[in-house]
């Protein structure tokens, strides 16, 4: 080291207010200044600049104190009226291999921007039966009941083509809206009992609609001729492209909810250094063997990779209206939703032997009634086996009641909630006023000192940070409508939990999610300050800059 820099080590020492841990070093790789920065480190929560060497932050301050770390190598970074923010942690999504649509394993989007009406569905279905063999499957996804005015019908879809079997997929992924050849191959007629954890919807003469709900799906989708599916390089490309959209929008770790050890292979080789979005990969229930053999060649500390937690289902679907609760569904005084399929025994018998295998468990659940009994099962198995810090995880948790707060609180229980206000609010309707307060209640959760971490379910909802803070702070629809205003959040709640929530929420947070020394350096750089920004315009700021582990991945320019 040059007499230099000792000297100006050593003064640095002795200035008051300059932590051990911003010692300048030889260089930095990279010098960010000018912009306001959101460290997210409660010690430090604004800085002005901050420097980056070997991929990790090295120090955060002022324009000035950062010129200890500048060397003939370091390049700067000016950023006059930006915002910069640690990565984006999505902590709950689903990467899909994005395809052309010509391609014959892509399946036909069939929700908004594309689709706004019953014929724009119809006609998008007509398109892709006529590049698709007779007899082969037609395979739609994230209809939207709401803005089509109904859910759509076997007779709708039989317009479409009665020459194919027809399967679209609700928005949130619960619901499966079928055609008569798809319920000929299921053998879904007026006699069919509906499924455990399934229902058939029918007409007034008992008849089956085309509408299947959870598991009822089942009946048809395992049925007829298989899908084709995309050669290896192609199914590669194709999730390259989606982690190249989250990048896009600031998202540097991703929580992938369920998969096993084939698609994680896909998802690791889609993994380039210009594509470096990290995962935190939560297997199925039926990978139980395959989450140890990952272990093993992973490790809890691969950067690139995470692997330890088990996804579960235990409940149904809120914007899907199936999901199960206490009290009836508005407007529908005989209707609680679907139950689970398991009973309170046997989710219990589950939960324990994950907890006593030392794995996470991340439990999808929405209704009330589900949360208590998953929320009692994580009770009963810490009473069994006493386990510090297991951080398991009720996925979604969206109805909930100041009873569960409490008992969430007790047992340290993460909480992943939905926020899509914007893009779904208008399903709200079906939980009537009295529970919008209770819906998701961000307020109330951070009020209750428990630990949440954001995520979009994406495809559900869009892979969009900036959207999902924005309904955070305004919990309001698309068509305009507040639901449960109490419980706004404001702008630093929002980026903590989008942020250090989703990197406690997987045993991270020492790593990541804030702009600190020794943290890895994952930030994004905003148009705009949304702290200085009207809060129903926050969805409107731009990435213009994503980085991980001090690389710059993508550029809006």
């Amino acid at each position: 080291m040059s007499t230099f820099r000792c000297v100006v080590r050593l003064v640095t020492v002795l200035i008051p207010g300059i932590l051990p841990g911003t010692l300048p070093a030889e260089e930095a790789d990279l010098i960010v200044r000018g912009a306001i920065v959101h460290t997210v480190n409660t010690n430090q929560p604004q800085a002005e600049a901050f420097a980056v060497k070997d991929g990790k932050f090295a120090a955060a301050g002022t324009v000035a104190e950062m010129e200890a770390w500048h060397g003939p190598k370091t390049t700067v970074l000016d950023l006059p009226g930006r915002a910069v923010v640690p990565g984006f942690n999505d902590a709950h999504l689903h990467p899909q291999a994005l395809y052309p649509e010509d391609a014959p394993w892509a399946s036909v989007a069939c929700g908004p921007p594309d689709i706004k009406t019953m014929d724009d569905l119809i006609a998008a279905l007509k398109k892709k039966a006529v590049h698709t063999p007779p007899g082969q499957w037609i395979i739609g996804s994230r209809y939207q009941e709401t803005k089509l005015g109904r859910h759509p019908s076997a007779v709708d879809l039989d317009r479409a083509s009665t020459q194919h079997p027809i399967a679209i997929s609700h928005s949130s992924g619960h619901l499966t809206a079928v055609n008569s050849a798809a319920l000929a191959l299921g053998n879904v007629t007026k006699d069919a009992p509906d499924p455990p954890g399934g229902k058939i919807d029918r007409d007034t003469e008992g008849k089956p609609t085309g509408v299947l709900r959870e598991s009822a799906a089942g009946l048809v989708r395992s049925r007829g001729p298989e899908r084709p599916e995309a050669p290896r390089e192609e199914a590669v490309r194709g999730y390259r492209e989606c982690f190249r959209r989250y990048l896009s929008r600031g998202i540097t770790s991703a929580g992938v909810a369920g998969t096993n050890r084939n698609t994680l292979e896909f998802l690791s080789a889609a993994r380039t250094p210009e594509v470096a979005v990290r995962l935190n990969v939560m297997f199925t229930e039926s990978s139980l063997i395959e989450v140890s053999r990952q272990r093993e060649s992973h490790g809890y500390d691969d950067t690139a990779i995470r692997v330890g937690a088990i996804k579960l289902f235990h409940g149904s679907s809120l914007s899907g209206q199936t999901c199960w609760l206490s009290k009836p569904y508005a407007g529908r005084p005989d209707s609680f939703g679907v139950p689970p399929r398991r009973s309170q025994e046997e989710l219990n018998e589950l939960i324990l032997r994950l907890h006593r295998d030392g794995l996470q468990a991340c439990i999808h659940s929405n209704g009330d009634r589900e949360i208590g009994m998953v929320v009692t099962a994580i009770e009963a198995a810490q009473k069994a086996v006493p386990r510090p810090d297991a951080r398991h995880r009720i996925e979604h948790g969206s109805i909930l009641t100041q009873e569960l707060l409490d008992r969430i609180r007790a047992a340290s229980i993460i909480v992943v909630p939905h926020c899509y206000f914007y893009e779904h609010g208008d399903k709200l309707e079906a939980y009537g006023p009295d529970r919008w307060e209770w819906l998701h209640p961000w307020r109330r959760l951070i009020d209750a000192g428990i630990s949440v971490a954001g995520h979009s379910d994406s495809p559900v909802a869009t892979a969009d940070p900036m959207l999902c803070i924005h309904d955070m702070m305004n919990r309001t629809s698309a068509e305009g409508k507040t639901y449960g205003a109490s419980q706004r959040v404001t702008f630093a709640e929002a980026l903590r939990v989008w942020t250090v929530g989703g990197a406690y929420a997987s045993f991270e947070e020492t790593r990541k999610g804030s702009i600190e020394p020794g943290k890895l350096a994952d930030f994004v750089v905003l148009a705009a300050d949304p702290s200085q920004t009207p809060r129903e315009r926050v969805k409107d700021i731009g990435v213009e800059q994503t980085w991980v582990g001090g690389k710059k991945v993508w550029s809006s320019r």
